[in-house]
Formats: C-alpha cells, structure tokens, sequence
C-alpha cells in the first residue's frame, strides 16, 4: 500500500467538517492550505490526493509541480481570505475543521507535516485556532479515523482468506497459501500501524504545542484521556506492538503524559489520575523503554504509598468474631434502608490495589489462593464452623458452588464473599483438627455433633462441590495427615448427608459417581474401641448403614461395596426384631440399646420415627376435663420428654421425619398434645438449630393456611415460640420477621371482642420479641404509615432503642436517617410522654426528639373530670351489688367507648377502699367481654385516675399510708381477689407514669404483695429448672384458670402448656428495675432484684438483660446494687475470671485490678473468641517471616485452655456447648466476649483507670512477652539508647519500650497458656484489647482517645525540633510499621501499637460511635510536624472509606484532617525545620482518592466523582494553605476553570439538565 492508499485509508471526516462542507470559505481555505502542502487543487475538497499508480510515472511528473510559497507568506494570505467573510467565530471553526483534515490526510509526510504545525502556531497567534475546541476535535477524530483503519485491516484479513476465483492464480504448493496470506496479513499489520504512528506523532507534536498555553480544565481531561487510552493498549497487534522498537508516538505519548501531571510549575491534571488509571497494570513493557519504565514505578511507588492510608494497621489480622452481632456492612449508595435490610453483610473485606476495602463476591474472587488474604478468610471460615454463628449469618456470606448455580442467575452476589473452595478447605481443616483430637483420647463426642449440624446445613445449602469436596478430603486424609484417620467419625458424618438430595445426585447420576462412591467407602474404619459405648455402637455399625443407602442407590456401584458390611446389616434388623420393636422404657435404655437405636435411624428412619411417637404417645388420651358432652375433646396422657442425651444420636433424617410427624401431631390432628410431645419437638429444633430450624407461621401458612385460624393451634404456637424458641429465633435472625408475622394477630384483634387470651399471649411474645432486638429494626414490615402495635408495645420499642442505641451503638448510617421516620410512626398513635428522669438517660438522640412532646396527662385528667359524673352514674347502675346480670348487655350497647374507657377508674371510686361495694361480676363481665383495646385503655386511664386521686387526698389532709392502704386494697380487688385484669400490663403503665413520685411506691407495694410472690413461687416449682431440656421427669400441667386467672381463662377450655400469668412477668421486671435506678431507688431495686432473683433465673435473655443494665447505667450504679444485678446470671455457670469476684466483693473500698488481671482478660479473648491464626499458612511476603508468624503452635481448641492457670471455674468450658447450652447470648465466642464486658463494667473503678491499664499493657507487649518467654531480649539495647530514633531495629525496640515504661506484669506462664509464640500473641493482643473496648460504652472510648493521644504527644522524637526531614520520616515509617512485622524484629513502638489498637478498635465500633473518633485529633493538635501529621492521617484516614456512605460524618472527618494540614502548612505556619510541598504528596493523593471513594459509595471507577460539598469544603481549607500546597489541591475545588472535577460535575449539571 502507496502513501496515497494510506491517506485515503487514514481519512474520515469529522463532525465539524461535515457541518460546515458547504459553506463557501471551507473550500477557498483547503485551496489555500493545498497551495502551501504543494498539493493538487483539481481534487475534491475532501478527497486525498491520487498519486500516480507507479513510483516511474511519479518521478516524470514530479519536477512538473509548482513550488509551494514560502511559509512566511500563508499568513499574509490566509488574512486576505479573512476579510472576505465578516463572521471570525465561523470561520475559526471551519479552520479547525480544515485543519482536523488536513492532520489526517497529511500525518505521514514529514514537510506537509512540519507545515501544518507552522500554521497552527501562526493561525493561534491571530486567533483563528482555539486550543479548546480544536485538541478536542482532532482527538476526535484520530480516534475515528484509528476505528476505520483497524475495520479496513479486519476487511482486508476477511477477504485474504477467501477462496480464489475461476483464472485466478492458485498457490504453487500446499506451503505457498498459508505462507502467502501470513506475509500479506503481516504487510498489512505494518501499513497499519505506520499509519496509527504517523497520527498520533503529530498528534503529540500538535497536543504539546497547545499545552502550552492556558487551556480548559475540560481539555486537560480529554487530552489525557485519550493519552491513556493509547498508553494502555500500547502493544496491541493492529499497533505493531509485538515489535521489539517502540514506535514513535509513544515517546511524544509520554512526554504529554509527563507535561499533564508535572506538579512543579502547572498541575494541569492531579498525578492521582495516574493511579486510579490502571496503567500500572500495562503488560509487556519494553526493557529498552526507560521512560515508560519510570513512570509505571513511579505510579506503584505513589500508589503504594497512598494506599497505605486507606488501610488500617495489621489489616491481615482483622477478622470478625461471632461473639457479636455487628458485623460491617457495605450499603451501596442510593438504597433505601428498608432494601437494605435485606442486603447481605460482608463479614470480611479484602483491600484492593488502590487500598479500596472491597466487598462481596468480587472480593471472594479477587482473592487468589494460598495467599494471606486467602488465608484471611479461610481463618473466618474456621472460626464460624468452631464458634457456629447463625444460618442466617451463614446465609448472608455464602456463594452457592458454581455447579450448583442456577444458570439464570448472572452476576455476581452482593455481600457473599466465600467461595466453595474456602468452604471446602475450611470444613476439611474441621475434620482433621476433630479427628486428632478424637485420637488424643479427649471426650469430643459433642463437637462433632455440633459440627455435623452446620455440616449438614453446608452441604444442603449447595455452598461448596460435593464431589470436590470428596475428592480434596480423600487427598488429604491420604497425605500429610494419612495417620489420623483411626476411627469411623468421617464415615458417620457422611452418612448423616447421604440423603441430601445434591449427595443423592452425585452418588446417583453424576458421571464420578463409581469414582466417588470407592472414595466414600475408602473412609471406613473398623471401630472397637467400647462395644457398650453408644457412640462407639454408632460407629462400628454406621459404615454398614452406609453401605445399604449406596446399595439402594445405584446398581453400578454395588460391586465396590463391602460384603461384610452389607451382612453386617442383618445384625440391626434381628436386633431390632428381637427388641427395638418393643422398646417402650426410653428412659431406662442401656448404652448398648441407645446405640443401636441411634444405628437404626439410620437405616430405618420410618420405624425409628413411628416408634418415637408411639413412646410419646404410650400414656394414652383422656377427655379434656370440665367440657360439655357435645364438646368432647381428648388430650394425650403425659410421659417423659425424650431426654438429650437420647436425641443427639438421631440420624439427621430422623430428625427430620420426626419433625414433620410431630407437627401433626401438635397443630393438625384433633387430639390435644402431651407437654411431653411439645418439649421433644422444641428439643429436637433445639439440638440441631442449622438444620431443623423452621419459620412456623409461614411453614403452618404453606401447610394449610386455615391451621391458624383455630385458637388451638394459635395458641400452642404463641406458647412454644414464647417460652422456649424465643432464643432460636434471636439466633437465627428471624426475631424481627416473628414480631411482624405476631403484631398481624395483635392488629386484628386488638379491636376483637372477646379475644383477650390470644391478644396477651401475642402481646407479651412481642414484648419479647422487641425487648430480645440489639439491632436497628423497622417498626413495620413494608416501612410505612403508623404502627400496628399497641400504647404498651410502642412505649416499649422506645424503651429498646433507647438501650440499644446507649449500650449498642448504631451500626449504619442509614440508620440514623431513618430513626426519625420510625418515632413518627411510633408517636403517632402514643400519647405517651417520658419523664425527665428517663430521658435523662436516654442517648441524645433519643433524648432530643422526644424532650419537646407535650405531656397530655393534665388533658386526660381533665377528660376524666369532664367524664367523671356521667361515668360514676353508669358504674352505679353497673355495679351495684343489686344491679342485673342482664345490664352488661345493656351498658355494652348504650355507652360510648370514650365513657367505657373509665369504667376501672369509675369503680375504683365507687369502692373507697371497700372493694365489697361493687359487683364483681358484672364488672368481670364487661371487662371480658369489650376488646383487648378497651381493657389496655381503662388500665392507662385506672394509672392516672389513681395517682391524680392520691394527690388530691393529700391536699385534703389525709395520711399517705392510708391512701396508699386504701388503693392497695382496691388494686387487690382487680388482680387478687378477681384477677379482672392483665397485672404485666398494669405494671408497665404504672412505672411509665414515674413522673409521678406515688407511681413507682404502688409499684413496690404491689410487687411486694404475698399473693404474687406466692403465684411466683408456684410458676418456679411446677416449671422445673429454667434449664427445661435438662427435665427429665413428667411435667405437670396447671390448670387453665389457676395459671391464666379469671380474665384470661373466661370461657376457654383449651389447655395450657408453659403460659402462666407469672411468666407473662418475665419482660416486665427488668423494665421495673430500670426505672427505679433512673430515679435512683437504688434500694427498692436491690430489693425487688433480691426477691426475684429466683423469677429472672427463667428469663430467656438474663445474660442480655444483665450486660445491657450494666452498660446503659455506668456510672450510676452502686456497688451493691451490681453485685445483686450479676446474681441474677447464676454466677458458676458463667465463665468469669477465677480473681473477678474478690474486686467486686467490697464496694466500699475498691481498688483497681493489677494487670495480671486485664491481661488474662485479654488471653481469655484471644483464646476463645479472637479467630485462631491458621497452621497451613504457607506464603509469604517477607521470605517466609510471615508463614512463620501465622503458623499456630499448640492453639488450644474451642474452650479449651491447657495449663491449670485456665481463668473461670472449671465447669465454665468444658468442651464445646451445644447452642443450647447457651441460648443467652447464643454461640460460646459471645459468652465470653460479654463476660468480660460484664466484668469491666462491674469493676468499682473508674473508666479511665481500666482504659489506662489496658493501655499500658499494649503499649508494652512484646518487650514484656519477650522478656517472660525469652529471657529479657534487648536488655543491652534497653539501657543507654534511648536517644535513637526507632530507624533502625535496635533504635525501634526501644523507643518505647525501655525499662521505665515496663509493665508489672507476672509473665511467667503467660506465653504457654496462650499455644502462641510471643510474637503473634503480642499482635493478637492488641486485636483483643480493641475488640473488648468496642463493645464498652462511650465513656471508654473517649478514654481511650484521651490515652492514646498522650501517648502519642509523649514520643519525644516527634517534637524534637533538631531531627532532619528524612530522620523524621523514616522514624515514622519504622514507628507505624504493622505490630505484626514489627514484633519479629523487636522493632515495635509505642506508637506503632497504639495506632494498631485504635485501627482494632475502630473496625468494631458502630458506625455513629464514630463520631468520637475526633476528639483524637482534638487532643494533638495544634500539629507542629510533618511527622506528627503523617501519625495524625495514619490514625484516622482508614476511617474515612468506611464513612463513605455516612456524608456529614465523613465531612466532618475531612474537615478535621485538613485542619491540621493547615496547623503545618498554613501561610502563618512556622514549622522547626522547613518542608516542600512535595513531601506530602502521598497525603495529596489520599485526599483525592478518598473523595472520589466517598463520591461513588464505594469502589473508584473511571466515571467516579467528588460530590460538589466536599470540592466546596476542600477549597475553603485550601485558602488557608501555603501557595504551593493549594497548587496540589487545585483540582480540589469548585471552580470549574481551574478543577477538572469541578468542570466534569459542571458538564454532567449542564447534561441533565438539556
């Protein structure tokens, strides 16, 4: 292909040529350029030149042409041809659209081009060429022209490989074709490429002559957009790349590029935009090549560096614990916060080259395997199948296997972060890490049933290869560990899932199936270690069960399968023929009888199933006792629930069945279930949450909707949910869905006459239910208009977030915006109004929308005045001893609802104190047979009646006692004597009116009354232990009226199972102990709390109640009244540090625990609830320190810690505990978790001395673990070198760390109770102490800024003015290295473990706690130092990407970070020794990226922007800075003449606008 070939292929019009081809200058100016180019003038306007077809005829006709004029004389020429056309803006731009074309045509012929750049310079200078428009246009344009040159390429390729035509010449051999079409593609490759290298040439050449002048922020960008896009696809094959030279243009490319970013005299575009390009991933850059070289290391270099502080200190350490619910959520922006409730979590995040914590299934598939990170999450992984967080929690971060994936389902998951490959590799290490333990003798029996639980729920919920799995089991169990495998435990865990329907696939159809079924049976081992041990029967029999489940599989398989086994089979069924079938004694079984029943589940789940019920069933029915014969039903005997110990060994499809037939039996059929068949079948759910858990009124309504129509059923369900699955559903994350599925039954009843045991009964489970939430909820399930609860229920949701919020925080920010819309709901339909002394409580945010509510109880008692006498006339004629029965009837549909509302209060008058002056009866009628609502109303209206009627006696002069006397015995009358009405409520509304100061006085009067406390005593021990599933006796049913009273019980015949009016109790004696201290009845809430202590053992959530109380009131309690609070929990069944009680024992004289004791706080958290680092580690970074750092030693296992030193009774960890062993809080990581927290909180000391003690702890660590394990390393270097900066290992050891900052700590034993090396304990320390102090009230925290900020103003080499620039920031570097590295080298420093217990810290807090995360940088500035600035955006700019979606906070954040930007390099600044601007630059960066992060709500993408507010708060910091700082920050602004992002907004404004 000729130069002519080339132009025509090159040209392509522009947009600004085609809109002005017609107008008469354009084709008198190409005229005039063509003259000066030496070109024809015949040819069409926009046409190339046609060279001759031959270079001979080319040579005869050359010296033919006329010479082009003199360059000197276009000018002069071009301003003739000006004056003949009056419009100068039209004519420019169809110059520039000339000279666009004329670039194209001209670009490969080195004088025309020469030209061309001559006369852009000259038309510039006239003003006939506008830089801004024209760079644009011509950018344009190469680009259109490059897509038609590389179109023409494809074309020519296509039609190489066409077959020939008749006459054409064919190829003279078989090689020649082939040969041929390569030469010619690889021709064609090059004319291309030339051509591309000709354009963007001049192109450059073109770009760096307008550069030079003052062009457009937008021009910048565009320039520098197309450079990039050039840059990045340098070595594509269309561009020659695969050549060895460069070509030409990537030079001018570079040195463009080079120009753009020079933050020296111009920055005309932020180096940022280099690092957030994605030309540090450019391939195949050329060894010859410095240039490009240099610049793709300078990126990496500032990328590095600028990255560093988005990532927090030890970010490879930061790994959730279960041991509390928050987990750090990642909502992508413009979601509304009811959608976001249901978004997925991300329980780890993996941080990206720019230092971006990524999320979701893009973080699961970034991460690559055997890495750190990998190895990060597989840790997680480990961690939740030891510690067994909820299926919900699971259900969240799982990524359903890829062969299990619908194909339907594209994209990624949001939130789901965990492959199946970790999932497989984590259950595997399960596996192994149970079998050694198996192996070493130890009682481990419990954990594989827990874990054979969440192992089922895995394998079911498709979240890993079932066959891979397998595959990668069987390599490992024939590797490394081939010596393990002892005992037939694997083999029964896979038995347990060989009905799965995924296992039934693989083992059926899947085309391994023979492969994989000879893998599974590979596992078996002969197992005789007890024959009489039930477990031990289990085993030696599981592998024939599994032999005949693969028999009646598949028949290809059988041939593999084991004669002797399968004969062994026969063993099972002559037992069962000869006794299992007559089994009915179950509680009297023998281990050899259990084990073989357990073996039969397997192999005979149905007549297993059958035979259960049958026990349960063997009692026998008798008629329901005091109905009449035309409503005969019949109730089942009672016998003894199925005992734990019985259950646990149940095959999971046992379990199952057994599930399924006991719902029939309890909510279908019409005879009325045993207590017995109600407590197996909530031990069943109990003992497997994983896999049995079931939703119950969305399972009854799929069922069959009509189930809950009857009260029966209604009724059982409310009772079993209420007092005994309460806890699962909090576990399972399901409490929210449950109070919205039971405030539908409220809403429809609550105006339902009649209907009064349901409506208390679902009142009091919701009560419950919204007192058992600790996290942010919506009070209705669509999230609009008011609420569907009633005034008890709604006062109560304020209630929980009042504690929440104080004790808990509030994890997201959307949250917070949402919290206003959720009062609105719950005050429209409450006209309650909270005393002073409980708002004085309350977080502030609470606090202050509520403090201006009117108080309305002056209008209700003056409606009660207004109502009074016509009232007083109805009771007379009501309830008067001689009124009629028949009146009710009458009163019910002649009174008007606003009267009926005064009826208690009416007879409460018409008693004075002679509760015999009114009938009973028909009051009890009435009050039964009006709504729930009604009787809620007159309980409200009876509270203020009262307490008004008290004061207005004691203006009258009478004594208080017998006021007080006067309405107990009133009171007495309603609960007591006739129990007219619900006492749980009454309570509640008695002590919301403590602005009253009788209200809580009748509250204890009524508390104190000897018939409660005698129903009290009753409920306790006919309930038997709080511990139900540990009952093995016959449980005893009271009779409906003695437990639910007259009102309650009226004409319902339907028998109770656990209700009782003292359980209805349960969630409102904590509420009464609130308000007492909030009015500091510290002595009445001592008593009430000693008189009930017994009551509270049956609350489903003490521990809960327990920890909150502490925490809500710190501060406020006293000693005693704590210690009284703390025996509530059972103190030996809570693991509490062996040397707790002696600090709590003598309030009056406390003293502060040594630090022996916050240290064994601290190893107890590493031990059971900091996630074990990983012994399979096996990469590294640092040639191999790291692999070392992450291998774990002798890590004792879950709840188990060696050495006698253990802290906690002995029976607080022994083993694994079953979920529900510990419903309250739910897994044992939170147990102990909140244990400490409930210790630190009932220290009789100070916040600030505890915080101070954890402190000097961390900040000392290693030297102090070092010198207790090692000897006392570094004591040479301890003494005497004190004035070295932390530059060197030496000099970092001791900087803080000298002999007069030790610890008095006894160490000695330390390091071997923890199985870690000094050096990860040290790291792991630290993640605990934050871990622990986020989950403590706000008090702490800002204890803790208060500490760490002296201890950071006390590093005297960061004030000391004498050090050089370099000196200083290489201290820095050393000072902020991460604990991890720095422990290895003895390089640790006070700062470096503080920053790293603050960025602990931080990663645990809830999103609104912090807020008070400034107070750090309050407390050091004024900022004297570049280096002190460098600690300060350490400390604080991690926090900014999780601020991202929080904008007031994040902006508050920034706004203070560029504060003390401004303290060091403001115009009045005088810093010791002077700075560049440039040593910041990695500052300068961070400060773009994060805007940008916050702009896009997460990740930053190329249309990523800053939002217009921040650019506005940015600018406004900057007119405080030096001259050469603003310069760095110029694009950080809002004017768009200066800021390539305050443009870019400009151009979307303008955008969206047309």
């Amino acid at each position: 292909m000729d130069q002519s070939q080339q132009q025509r292929t090159v040209t392509a019009p522009s947009s600004s040529s085609r809109s002005y081809q017609f107008h008469p200058a354009r084709a008198k100016i190409i005229d005039l350029f063509n003259l000066y180019l030496g070109r024809g003038n015949r040819q069409k306007p926009d046409e190339p030149v046609r060279d001759p077809p031959n270079k001979s005829q080319k040579r005869v006709h050359a010296p033919s042409r006329d010479l082009p004029p003199g360059n000197e004389q276009f000018i002069v020429d071009f301003e003739q041809l000006q004056s003949q056309f009056n419009d100068p803006d039209q004519l420019r731009a169809i110059t520039e659209s000339v000279l666009v074309t004329m670039v194209l045509q001209c670009s490969n012929h080195a004088p025309r081009s020469e030209f061309l750049l001559f006369a852009l310079r000259a038309l510039f200078r006239v003003g006939y060429v506008n830089w801004d428009t024209f760079l644009p246009s011509l950018l344009s344009s190469v680009s259109a022209a490059e897509a038609s040159l590389n179109q023409a390429g494809s074309s020519a390729t296509s039609s190489q490989s066409l077959p020939h035509g008749i006459g054409s010449p064919g190829p003279s051999g078989n090689e020649q074709a082939p040969l041929a079409k390569d030469t010619a593609m690889r021709s064609s490759q090059r004319v291309r490429a030339a051509a591309i290298n000709s354009l963007r040439t001049i192109s450059c050449k073109i770009i760096l002559i307008g550069v030079e002048f003052n062009l457009k922020p937008v021009t910048h960008a565009e320039i520098f957009q197309h450079m990039m896009s050039w840059l990045v696809n340098w070595d594509r094959r269309e561009l020659g790349g695969a050549e060895k030279s460069l070509a030409e243009w990537l030079r001018s490319c570079l040195e463009v590029i080079w120009l753009l970013v020079d933050e020296g005299s111009k920055s005309r575009i932020p180096f940022y935009e280099l690092l957030r390009s994605g030309l540090q991933f450019i391939e195949n850059v050329p060894d010859d090549d410095e240039a490009l070289f240099t610049l793709v290391m300078e990126i990496h270099r500032r990328r590095d560096a600028m990255a560093m502080h988005m990532l927090m200190l030890d970010q490879h350490l930061h790994c959730p614990t279960f041991g509390t619910h928050r987990i750090s959520s990642q909502t992508p922006a413009n979601v509304s916060v009811e959608a976001a409730v249901h978004l997925r979590y991300s329980p780890v995040t993996y941080p990206s080259v720019l230092g971006e914590p990524l999320c979701g299934e893009d973080l699961a598939m970034s991460i690559p395997q055997g890495s750190l990170d990998w190895e990060r999450a597989v840790r997680c992984i480990r961690h939740a199948i030891r510690t067994t967080p909820s299926p919900d929690w699971w259900k969240r971060v799982l990524v359903v296997a890829p062969c299990y994936r619908p194909s339907a389902q594209a994209g990624p998951i949001p939130g789901a972060v965990f492959t199946s490959e970790m999932i497989c590799e984590a259950i595997i290490d399960r596996i192994v890490e149970l079998l050694k333990l198996t192996n070493s003798d130890a009682n481990c029996w419990q954990e594989w049933l827990v874990f054979s639980d969440i192992f089922f729920f895995l394998i079911k919920s498709g979240c890993t290869d079932f066959v891979d799995f397998i595959d990668k089991l069987v390599l490992r169990l024939n590797g490394d560990d081939n010596h393990i495998l002892r005992t037939n435990h694997v083999t029964w865990l896979l038995a347990q899932i060989i009905r799965v329907e995924l296992v039934m696939t693989a083992l059926n159809s899947d085309p391994k199936k023979v492969e994989t079924t000879r893998k599974i049976l590979s596992f078996h081992r002969e197992d005789r270690t007890d024959p009489n041990n039930p477990q031990s029967v289990l085993l030696d029999f599981v592998s024939s069960c599994q032999n005949l489940r693969i028999w009646s599989l598949s028949a290809t398989t059988r041939d593999y399968l084991n004669n002797d086994q399968l004969l062994k089979g026969k063993q099972i069924d002559e037992w069962w023929r000869s006794k299992g079938e007559r089994m009915m004694d179950y509680m009297n079984l023998d281990d050899r009888s259990i084990g073989m029943f357990w073996v039969v589940s397997y192999t005979m789940a149905q007549p297993a199933c059958e035979t259960v019920i049958n026990w349960l069933s063997s009692a026998g029915v008798a008629e329901l006792p005091g109905l009449q014969p035309n409503e005969r039903v019949m109730m089942m005997q009672e016998v003894t629930p199925l005992p734990m110990s019985l259950l646990s060994g149940f095959s999971m499809n046992l379990c199952l069945k057994l599930a399924l037939q006991m719902e029939e039996a309890l909510f279908v059929s019409q005879v009325v279930p045993s207590i017995a068949m109600v407590e197996t079948y909530t031990r069943l759910l109990l003992i497997s949450p994983h896999s049995m858990f079931r939703s119950h009124f969305s399972q009854l309504a799929q069922r069959n909707p009509s189930l809950l129509s009857k009260p029966g059923v209604t009724l059982l369900v409310l009772e079993i949910l209420n007092y005994r699955l309460l806890p699962l559903y909090r576990y399972q994350g399901k409490s929210k869905t449950l109070m919205y599925d039971v405030t539908k039954i409220i809403s429809a009843l609550k105006a339902k006459r009649g209907d009064h045991r349901i409506f208390r009964l679902a009142e009091n489970l919701c009560m419950n239910l919204i007192l058992s939430l600790r996290d942010f909820f919506s009070v209705k399930r669509e999230g609009k208009g008011p609420t569907e609860f009633t005034e008890t229920l709604n006062r109560i949701t304020i209630m929980t977030l009042a504690i929440t919020i104080k004790t808990r925080g509030i994890s997201d920010a959307d949250h917070l915006v949402y919290l206003q819309t959720m009062l609105e709901q719950i005050l429209a339909t409450s006209q309650h109004t909270w005393s002073e002394k409980t708002l004085r409580h309350f977080p502030s945010i609470l606090r202050e929308a509520l403090i201006g509510r009117v108080d309305k109880r002056g209008l209700s008692i003056q409606a009660w005045q207004q109502a009074e006498t016509t009232v007083i006339n109805q009771c007379t004629q009501l309830l008067s001893p001689s009124a009629e029965p028949a009146y009710v009837m009458t009163y019910l549909s002649h009174s008007f609802p606003q009267h009926r509302q005064y009826l208690c209060a009416g007879a409460c008058m018409l008693m004075q104190g002679h509760p015999d002056n009114v009938n009973s009866a028909n009051l009890a009628r009435v009050l039964r047979e009006v709504s729930p609502e009604e009787v809620t109303a007159n309980i409200y209206t009876l509270v203020d009646v009262l307490l008004h009627k008290v004061h207005v006696d004691l203006q009258r002069g009478h004594n208080i006692k017998e006021i007080l006397d006067k309405h107990d015995a009133n009171l007495a009358f309603f609960f007591w004597t006739h129990e007219m009405l619900p006492l749980d409520i009454f309570l509640l509304a008695l002590i919301d009116r403590d602005d009253d100061p009788h209200a809580l006085i009748i509250a204890k009067i009524i508390l104190e009354r000897p018939e409660l406390m005698q129903r009290i005593n009753m409920y306790c021990a006919n309930r038997g232990p709080p511990e139900h599933w540990l009952f093995t006796q016959v449980f005893k049913r009271n009779e409906l009226q003695k437990a639910l009273g007259n009102h309650l019980s009226w004409k319902d015949r339907y028998p109770t199972f656990f209700d009782d009016i003292a359980a209805r109790l349960l969630p409102v004696i904590p509420l009464v102990v609130y308000r007492l201290i909030e009015n500091n009845a510290m002595d009445t809430a001592d008593k009430i709390l000693t008189a009930y202590s017994h009551f509270l053992a049956y609350h489903p959530l003490r521990f809960t109640f327990v920890r909150d109380i502490l925490a809500y009131f710190y501060g406020h309690l006293p000693g005693q009244l704590v210690v009284k609070i703390l025996r509530v929990l059972g103190l030996s069944k809570i693991p509490f540090s062996e040397s707790f009680p002696q600090y709590i024992s003598n309030p009056s004289s406390p003293t502060c625990p040594p630090l022996d004791y916050f240290a064994t706080l601290l190893l107890n958290l590493v031990n059971n609830v900091i996630p074990p680092l990983s012994s399979s580690s096996n990469c590294s970074s640092r040639s191999g320190s790291m692999a070392d750092m992450l291998n774990s030693s002798a890590r004792p296992l879950h709840g188990k810690t060696p050495g006698a030193s253990q802290p906690g009774p002995a029976n607080a960890s022994e083993g694994q505990k079953a979920f529900y062993q510990i419903q309250d809080p739910g897994t044992y990581t939170q147990l102990v978790l909140e244990t400490a927290v409930i210790e630190i909180l009932s220290l009789p000391v100070s916040a600030a001395q505890i915080v101070s003690s954890l402190v000097q702890i961390i900040v000392n660590i290693q030297s102090t673990l070092i010198q207790s394990g090692n000897g006392f390393h570094g004591a040479a270097n301890g003494v005497g070198q004190g004035s070295v900066l932390p530059t060197s290992p030496s000099g970092g050891s001791t900087d803080s760390m000298s002999a007069s900052r030790s610890t008095c700590m006894n160490t000695a034993s330390f390091v071997s109770r923890s199985g870690y090396t000094c050096q990860q304990l040290s790291c792991l320390l630290i993640q605990a102490c934050g871990l622990l102090l986020a989950q403590l009230p706000p008090d702490f925290h800002t204890q803790l800024y208060v500490e760490a900020s002296r201890v950071v103003r006390e590093t005297w080499w960061l004030s000391d003015g004498k050090r050089s620039q370099g000196e200083l920031d290489s201290a820095v570097g050393y000072a902020l290295m991460d604990p991890t590295w720095a422990a290895q080298d003895n390089t640790s420093t006070a700062i470096g473990n503080i920053v790293a217990l603050l960025h602990a810290f931080f990663s645990n807090l809830p999103q609104e706690w912090l807020d008070g995360t400034h107070l750090i940088i309050k407390n050091l500035r004024p900022v004297t130092s570049v280096a002190m600035l460098r600690v300060v955006f350490r400390i604080m700019g991690p926090l900014l990407p999780r601020l991202a979606n929080t904008h007031a906070l994040f902006n508050k954040t920034l706004a203070l970070l560029l504060s003390t930007m401004v303290d060091v390099f403001g115009k009045n600044s005088q810093t010791q020794v002077p700075v560049e601007a440039s040593q910041i630059a990695d500052l300068i960066d961070f400060l773009h990226h994060v805007v940008h992060y916050e702009g896009q709500g997460g990740a930053v993408q190329s249309s990523s922007k800053p939002r217009p507010d921040v650019l506005a708060l940015i600018g406004r910091a900057a007119d405080s800075l030096r001259p050469d700082v603003q310069h760095l920050l110029s694009h950080l602004r809002t004017d768009p003449n200066t800021s390539i992002y305050a443009a870019a907004l400009q151009n979307t404004a303008k955008t969206n606008t047309s």
